[in-house]
């Protein structure tokens, strides 16, 4: 597979303090099945979809256990570099950049609007071998913040990004671009949010059956929070898994309705 362009979310990871609870309810909710642990690197275990790697999942170290959340990863040649205009751009480094043996080198920031994200070089591993459409792959991601003219900002600043905004007056929705195609979308957090609920980055995986992937994620005790809903990119529904971890399921094959209208910012 290619090395991801800067800026292409290319991995996605969560910390559960129960991490067979995790490995059981996203088996059957996404249908991913998971690898040996890697005690060498804090028990990080890598899930896979199709035998694809997909994703992965960790226990929390030690004093840093809390609600559990998905970090996307943005891709970088030179991890420090991106580092560096992190700060320049108001962000903040929560991880130093730091190597992970041969597989890459790392580092985790969170963006002036609150989001934490992180960032990865490649090296052996080079990121998602799934394909967005298929069932249990990362699919898609949005930026939630209530700051949103601090993200647009910031991240084209130090990603590259051409932006473009969705013309809907009921939301303010921006798509953030890398070259020809979408890398990742903006929303903006209105009250509906609780105000106890940080800015974060929703990541989406590919589901062949909305409504079955909901009805299994809910048997398992996960929080409905929005959908089924058909739109133009698909069906899908927001949810919250039973350990605090926000994320969404698409299924794209049902899509309804016209294309938004978007305009060059």
């Amino acid at each position: 597979m290619a090395v991801p362009p800067a800026g292409a979310p290319c991995w996605a990871d969560a910390m559960f303090t129960d991490v067979e609870g995790a490995k059981s309810f996203y088996g059957d909710v996404l249908g991913w099945t998971f690898g040996e642990q890697s005690s060498e690197y804090g028990n990080y275990t890598q899930a896979y979809a199709n035998g694809k790697a997909a994703a992965a999942v960790v226990p929390p170290m030690p004093g840093q256990e809390g609600q559990s959340q998905w970090c996307l990863y943005l891709a970088s040649p030179d991890v420090n570099a991106t580092a560096q205009k992190i700060r320049d751009n108001g962000g903040e480094i929560l991880m130093e950049p730091m190597e992970v043996g041969d597989f890459g080198a790392m580092c985790l920031a969170r963006d002036p609007g609150g989001a934490v994200f992180g960032v990865w070089q490649p090296g052996t591993h080079e990121g998602f071998e799934t394909d967005m459409e298929q069932p249990g792959a990362f699919c898609w991601a949005e930026i939630f913040t209530r700051e949103p003219a601090k993200s647009d900002a910031f991240f084209p600043a130090v990603f590259g990004y051409t932006t473009q905004q969705m013309q809907d007056d009921a939301m303010d929705f921006r798509v953030y671009n890398l070259g020809e195609r979408p890398a990742l979308g903006r929303m903006e957090m209105t009250d509906d949010f609780p105000p106890e609920v940080p800015p974060y980055i929703n990541v989406y995986f590919s589901v062949a059956d909305c409504d079955e992937a909901v009805a299994k994620a809910t048997k398992h005790g996960a929080i409905l929070r929005f959908g089924p809903m058909d739109s133009p990119f698909g069906r899908f529904a927001a949810l919250t898994d039973p350990q605090g971890a926000n994320f969404s399921v698409i299924d794209t094959t049902k899509t309804e309705g016209e294309m938004p209208p978007m305009t060059d910012v």
